[in-house]
């Protein structure tokens, strides 16, 4: 994987990011979802190499070979304002001050607070197969509560950290035809370390507190996405089922807003990579109107 990206760790505020990077051009960083690490990319990152871009994807904190504080009981260690801050640091450290950022499902969040927190930094953001947290939990419905229980189970204290460790291949499934031998092999390794197992589970307890207020409180502000804003969505998944238009929902949070479905399950970089690679390429770009 990630043949001729060079790989290094990056010491954060109280953190450490493990990074691969790679190309020349415009830099765009690529963050990825829960579980997964930054091997998920493997198929889209060289592509957008190939296009002309320098390519980075960390490890979000806590996940793969990143590393995180010792949780804490407000969870503001794994908040989403942390990891942005995570992301702008191993930008600067590479030579980037501005960039493009696509982040998909836990990264999507990241995504959204490197936006708000550090508009300066961001060029254009892509919003992949995600909504604000926020926006998921209001109005909560039903459907979403029963389809999505894993988010309020996940955050509970102590619980999810007994379940998951005693038995974590059967917790975390994975297919290697599909993923790909070698980010299924490096996946595995990480869900079954009883550290990133803690540190995933403090990112949905810091989704339902922490990361929670921060947007109700940007929301109150009156805070928005300036730059162009990329929304993608997996065509197999439930997002739309649930919320409708994700287009309509991510208007409400950015003044410059487009996108579409992709025929794809909710690992889009995974099982779509040639359409997720085109339309990140174009809009990165500067090509999609």
């Amino acid at each position: 994987m990630f043949e001729d990206f060079e790989v290094r760790t990056v010491r954060t505020d109280g953190a450490s990011a493990f990074v691969r990077h790679g190309g020349e051009g415009p830099p765009v960083v690529l963050l990825h979802g829960h579980p997964r690490t930054s091997a998920t990319w493997h198929r889209v990152a060289p592509m957008l190499v190939r296009s002309g871009f320098t390519v980075v994807c960390p490890d979000l904190r806590g996940y793969g070979r990143s590393r995180g504080p010792a949780p804490t009981e407000d969870h503001a260690g794994y908040s989403k304002r942390a990891v942005a801050g995570d992301v702008v640091e191993v930008m600067r450290t590479l030579g980037h001050d501005r960039f493009a950022v696509a982040g998909h499902d836990r990264g999507g969040a990241v995504a959204l607070r490197l936006t708000l927190d550090h508009p300066d930094a961001v060029s254009r953001v892509a919003l992949l197969d995600c909504l604000p947290i926020s926006e998921h939990l209001s109005p909560l419905t039903t459907e979403f509560a029963t389809q999505w229980w894993h988010w309020f189970f996940l955050a509970q204290p102590d619980i999810p950290e007994r379940v998951i460790n005693a038995d974590p291949d059967g917790w975390y499934r994975g297919d290697p035809r599909i993923m790909g031998q070698e980010n299924h092999d490096e996946w595995r390794e990480a869900t079954r370390n009883p550290e990133v197992v803690r540190a995933m589970l403090e990112d949905y307890r810091a989704g339902l507190t922490v990361d929670l207020r921060h947007e109700e409180a940007d929301r109150a502000a009156g805070n928005l996405i300036r730059c162009p804003a990329l929304v993608l969505w997996s065509l197999r998944d439930d997002l739309e089922d649930l919320h409708g238009d994700p287009l309509r929902i991510w208007r409400r949070w950015a003044v410059d807003v487009r996108g579409h479905g992709i025929d794809s399950g909710h690992h889009m970089a995974e099982q779509a990579p040639e359409a997720l690679a085109s339309a990140l390429g174009d809009f990165f770009s500067g090509r999609t109107a």
